[in-house]
Parts: C-alpha cells; sequence; structure tokens
C-alpha cells in the first residue's frame, strides 16, 4: 500500500501546483526509514529536534523550496518505515505510473534520501521481484541525499551505543534493528529476536535495513571504545551482549551488491548529494571517518554501477537530517533538477 500526495505548502494551490507549474518534468521525492512524507519534506520540526536533527527545526523543507520556484512535487508514503526495498521500489514504480496518468508526462525526477536512495535505485535498476515490473524507462534524473550508495555498518560498528536506543529494557524505544540478539540490561540479560537483522524465530522486521549493510571495517575500522565490539561487527558472545555479526546478516540479504551489479543505466542522469557534518542531535555519531553522522561520505558518493553519474556534491554543514531541508542542499538540488 502507498499513497502519493501533491506536496504544497498551502492546500488551495495543489491543483495550481501540480498543473500549472514552470518546469515540464515533475519532482517525485522518496523519504528515508522511520519517516514520512509530511515530516521529511515539508514540516521538519514536526518530531523536533530528533527528527531535523539540529536544535532549532525550519518551518518549511525541500517541498516549499521546489514549489515556490515552478517545480510540480509530488511525494509517496511508505506503509512500513523499515521495509523491504525490492517491494518499496514497487511502489515507487506505481507511484510515478499514476503521476504520468494524472499530468500526462512521460517522466519524472526522483529524489530518493537516505533509505529512499535504495528504493529508488532498485527502480530504475529494475531490480525487483520475481512478479515485479521492470523499469519503465520513465525518470529523467535520480538525485540521491544521504544515500547508501556504498552501503552503511553504523549499527555494527557502534552496536552498544545503537542498542541503548532500541532496547526497551535499558530504556530505548526507536523502530529500528539490534546488531544483538541478546543484551544485559540493569542486570538482567534478554533476548529480542524482533529486533533481529536477520529473520530469526520466525521474525524479519526490518528487511530494509539489511538490505542496507556493507561492511567498512577494512576502510575504518571498528569503533573500539564500544562495549564488545569485536563480538557485536564479527559475531560471538560478548561480556553484556550475543550477536551473529554483520556478515551473517549481509549474506541474509544485503541489497548493495545486486545493486552494484544490475547498474543505472546511463539514460537516468544521477547526482549524488552527501553530508559532511557528523552532528545529528540525539545519536552516537559516525565517527570513524568523514560522515553525516550516519553514512560515510564516500558511501553516499560511491558511484559504482551508475552508468551516468552527472554530478556530486558534498555540503559540508550538513548532517544526515539535515538534507532535506538545509539552504545549500536545496539549492543544489534545484540546481541538478534544472
Amino acid at each position: 500500500m502507498f499513497c502519493v500526495s501533491a506536496l504544497v505548502s498551502d492546500p488551495r494551490k495543489r491543483q495550481e501546483s501540480r498543473n500549472r507549474g514552470s518546469h515540464p518534468t515533475p519532482v517525485l521525492l522518496v523519504h528515508g526509514a522511520n519517516d514520512n512524507a509530511d515530516r521529511a519534506w515539508a514540516n521538519p520540526g514536526e518530531a523536533g529536534g530528533y527528527g531535523c536533527g539540529t536544535i532549532s527545526c525550519p518551518s518549511t523543507g525541500l517541498m516549499q523550496y521546489l514549489t515556490d520556484r515552478g517545480y510540480r512535487v509530488f511525494a509517496i508514503n511508505f506503509a512500513h518505515k523499515q521495509g523491504d526495498n525490492l517491494m518499496q521500489a514497487q511502489q515507487v514504480g506505481d507511484a510515478i505510473a499514476v503521476i504520468k496518468d494524472r499530468l500526462g508526462v512521460s517522466q519524472v525526477d526522483l529524489v530518493g534520501w537516505s533509505k529512499g536512495e535504495m528504493s529508488t535505485r532498485a527502480y530504475v535498476s529494475s531490480l525487483h521481484p520475481t512478479w515485479g515490473r521492470p523499469y519503465a524507462g520513465d525518470v529523467r534524473r535520480l538525485i540521491t541525499l544521504g544515500g547508501p550508495n556504498g552501503g552503511y555498518d553504523y549499527p555494527y560498528a557502534h552496536g552498544w551505543a545503537h542498542d541503548f536506543s532500541v532496547w526497551p529494557q535499558c530504556g530505548g524505544s526507536v523502530n529500528a534493528p539490534s546488531p544483538h540478539l541478546y543484551m544485559t540490561c540493569y542486570g538482567t540479560y534478554t533476548a529480542h529476536p524482533e529486533f533481529a537483522f536477520t529473520p530469526t524465530n520466525g521474525y524479519d522486521a526490518f528487511p530494509g535495513q539489511r538490505q542496507m549493510l556493507a561492511r567498512w571495517d577494512t576502510a575504518y575500522g571498528i569503533d573500539m571504545t564500544q562495549q564488545d565490539w569485536y563480538t557485536t561487527y564479527y559475531g560471538g558472545q560478548g561480556f553484556y551482549t550475543s550477536g551473529s555479526g554483520i556478515q551473517t546478516a549481509i549474506d541474509a540479504g544485503s541489497l548493495i551488491t545486486p545493486l552494484h551489479k544490475a547498474g543505472i543505466p546511463g539514460t537516468v542522469a544521477t547526482y549524488l548529494l552527501a553530508g559532511g557534518s557528523p552532528n545529528v542531535l540525539g545519536i552516537y555519531n559516525e565517527n570513524r571517518g568523514p560522515s553525516d553522522g550516519v553514512v560515510f561520505v564516500n558511501s553516499a558518493l560511491d558511484r559504482t554501477g551508475i552508468a551516468n553519474v552527472a554530478g556530486t556534491s558534498l555540503i559540508t554543514t550538513a548532517n544526515h537530517l539535515q538534507l532535506g531541508w538545509h539552504s545549500s542542499a536545496c539549492a543544489q538540488i534545484a540546481a541538478w533538477l534544472g
């Protein structure tokens, strides 16, 4: 199930924005994990500082920036905020079909933020389930914002800090997977197979996160300040935790290598935007190498499998959660859309 909506700041202007924008190619915005279209693109402060990435949140985002400049802007909402990216790629294709039908156009421009990069890239790469639709040749430009084009390993590299935001016995409440199956919280050793990256005991609640995994330990090492750092990353029983390690999760269904092999066709001009400020509010920021706080710069700018890289940009003052509203990011996106 998906919903595609025309996003504008004033509901009375929706029809005007949808049908009378000066730019001929409409834009479809695709949000990331644990998010929704309104917060991601139109109301960055909807979830407070945790959602927008900094203490003070703006009241508008990329949606208003683009509509104010004559773009016809649409966005998709996903029913499962951590869902299978191949399934969501099919929903992206369905949304494009709706926009084409309603506006009488042949192509759209795609903007995929964070996990949204995975579904947009899977669609244009024709990476789909056996029953799925192939790419219909209906994307003019693809822009990724902090997308894990080269994958990410943050939950395994910083597992102890990450777990405290997830594990309820330790005070966590974030809707995210854990690299561990067992963890000791306040003296009690507990199991949560439903939090696993890999299918465990009948649970598989976070396929979309597993699909983004890739190892970066050879490039940037491991955060050895984390409790049980070795067994968290490589698997085994630690002092306080136990898990199967990142390679087991990758083997259970990462999409990074399949996406690289499938490739983005040269007919799709692809633009890669990265943030360079690891200062996301409320989380333990990725600190092993240049990053936006979650995704390494080298991952966001990874060109593997992309036939036509039409542009790249590093916004050094933006963290991962600012990429949908930061002024420099918005200006760069508009410039790429043309």
